[in-house]
């Protein structure tokens, strides 16, 4: 299956008049660190798309960097049991999205996938950065033009800290 990549997301950024920028970097960011590391921001500037798969359709988190997800929130707030909402694997990533796992954008897929925005985003300020469409590439862009994009659905989907 071939992948989309930069390209293909910077012509969907294009189309869209969405005001985001590719970043090309000279280092792989695999790594919520590594990413805040090549472009000298703090951790809680990047963000992440996770795809889940519940009753086996595709529905996309974008969440905090830092944020550990919790799948029975998830399951809780789609209205499906727990046992339903799986994470996606690096095949049905690129299955659904396009993008292989690790340069995934929170949009610009080449299908529509269901998104729901962790409410941790919502408290980001100045530029935030996700994937950019290559292992190579991050996507800078606010968290308003985010929801614009993506839509205005959001939920506590992160893991409470033990207490």
């Amino acid at each position: 299956m071939i992948s989309l990549t930069a390209i293909d997301l910077q012509n969907f950024i294009d189309e869209q008049g969405i005001d985001a920028q590719i970043l090309h970097l000279d280092v792989d960011t695999p790594t919520v660190a590594d990413a805040a590391v090549s472009l000298n921001v703090a951790p809680e500037q990047i963000i992440k798309s996770v795809l889940f798969l519940a009753d086996g359709q595709p529905v996309m988190v974008i969440a905090s960097g830092l944020a550990r997800l919790d799948r029975k929130a998830l399951a809780d707030f789609l209205g499906v049991s727990r046992r339903r909402v799986k994470i996606a694997s690096a095949e049905q990533v690129l299955a659904h999205t396009g993008y292989v796992a690790g340069s995934v954008p929170p949009f610009g897929y080449k299908q529509p996938i269901e998104t729901v925005v962790e409410t941790a985003v919502l408290q980001l300020t100045g530029p935030i950065f996700g994937g950019g469409g290559d292992i190579h590439a991050l996507m800078q862009l606010t968290v308003a033009e985010l929801q614009r994009v993506v839509g205005e659905r959001t939920a506590v989907l992160r893991e409470s800290p033990n207490l």
